[in-house]
C-alpha cells in the first residue's frame, strides 16, 4: 500500500462518517430530542400570564 492509497481510504473513511453524522442528525428519530434542545436556553424565564409585559 502506498500514501496515495492509504490517504484515499482516509477520506473515504472521513466522507463516510460525515454522511453517518448527517443522516443521523435528520432522523426523525432524534427530532423530539433536538426540539427539546432548542428551548433549554428558555427553560429558566418565568412563564408570563395574561397582563404581563
Amino acid at each position: 500500500m502506498d500514501i496515495g492509497t492509504l490517504r484515499g481510504l482516509g477520506t473515504l473513511a472521513v466522507f463516510l462518517s460525515f454522511i453517518g453524522l448527517i443522516v443521523w442528525a435528520w432522523s426523525k428519530a432524534r427530532k423530539a430530542d433536538f426540539d427539546e434542545a432548542a428551548q433549554l436556553p428558555f427553560a429558566d424565564e418565568p412563564a408570563k400570564g395574561p397582563g404581563d409585559e
